[in-house]
């Protein structure tokens, strides 16, 4: 695999794919080369790993005052007028 190949992996893993990069996902897939798409599936499903290994690591909950503080603006909302 290339490293524009890994760069869109990662990328994919990040939710962050456009119409180009659908396309080129499709490539790789639709590839004759089997390697090509387990390579690029491996990355995929490891940095999706590392994403989810970073993200229970460095988690935090909210702050309690969090809920009150919501709970209190959307009180404060003006209902939506009827039409």
């Amino acid at each position: 695999m290339n490293e524009a190949q890994i760069d869109l992996a990662h990328t994919v893993a990040l939710g962050l794919i456009d119409d180009e990069d659908h396309h080129a996902i499709q490539t790789i897939i639709n590839s004759e080369d089997p390697t090509l798409c387990t390579e690029f599936l491996r990355e995929l499903r490891d940095t999706r790993e590392a994403l989810a290994a970073l993200s229970d690591a460095t988690s935090t909950p909210p702050p309690p005052s969090l809920r009150t503080r919501l709970l209190a603006a959307v009180n404060t909302e003006e209902p939506p007028l009827a039409i």
